[in-house]
């Protein structure tokens, strides 16, 4: 997906302007003088040894902006496509995962989900595909759309990370757990309907600036890492914290 370095110099350049200001403004109140007493070469110099204070404006100025593009979009983020979704159908918090069949910390991450389910009876889970990996992951997700459907995502969706790299015959053998024969779903698979979902996912992804799989949307947050049940819970709790504020 895009890659952090670029974006981020271009952001840091175009910031440059006020990022000086804010920083004069700091540096004053820091060393109790005037902001007028403060020259460009001072509010530079204070940067080159505090570099950090661009990196945390920067990063402070995409969350604002991925939050936004969150909101504007949520309805489309977090309805699920046929049954790919797990939990409360009523959860309070929709926490929704973007990931290729082809991705190993993806596979991972299954029991983890599991887990939050069963600890938290609240939450929604919604699966998006996000085929970016590889050729094979764009047809393991055009198959995947398919089991769901016909209500047969999670069948499907267990048995291919279980099989492990994307083939021709592990996508056959989830086909098979889901009960649906290999040559109906690949003649289903051309269905416009499947490919505007998947051309959906890839557009979003981009919004959001998602660098790889899996990525998470919770609340406003957005993450492209693996994570842990305790950094989910974590997630959970301040989309939650959010709501009631």
């Amino acid at each position: 997906m895009n890659g952090r370095g670029g974006w981020l110099v271009m952001l840091l350049v175009a910031l440059a302007g006020a990022l000086l200001g804010a920083a004069a403004m700091a540096g004053a109140a820091r060393w109790g003088q005037g902001g007028a007493g403060l020259s460009d070469e001072a509010v530079k110099a204070y940067l080159a040894r505090k570099p950090q204070v661009l990196i945390e404006a920067a990063e402070a100025y995409r969350a604002r902006g991925t939050a936004k593009a969150v909101g504007a979009a949520r309805p489309a983020i977090t309805r699920a496509f046929g049954n790919a979704w797990a939990g409360n159908p009523r959860g309070d918090v929709t926490i929704v995962q973007y990931f290729d069949y082809n991705c190993g910390y993806c596979r991972r991450n299954l029991a983890t989900i599991d887990q939050l389910i069963a600890v938290d009876p609240k939450v929604r889970i919604v699966f998006r595909e996000l085929p970016i990996l590889s050729r094979e992951s764009y047809a393991a997700a055009q198959l995947s759309l398919v089991a769901a459907q016909r209500g047969r995502f999670h069948q499907f969706h267990q048995a291919v990370y279980a099989a492990g790299p994307i083939s021709d015959a592990s996508l056959d053998e989830g086909l098979r757990a889901a009960g649906i024969t290999p040559a109906e779903a690949r003649a289903a698979a051309r269905d416009p309907v499947i490919e505007a979902e998947i051309g959906r996912n890839l557009a979003m992804g981009d919004k959001l600036g998602l660098r790889g799989t899996p990525s998470w949307v919770v609340g406003e947050e957005v993450i492209s890492s693996a994570l842990t049940l305790d950094q989910l819970r974590e997630l959970v709790a301040t989309a939650r914290a959010a709501k009631r504020g």
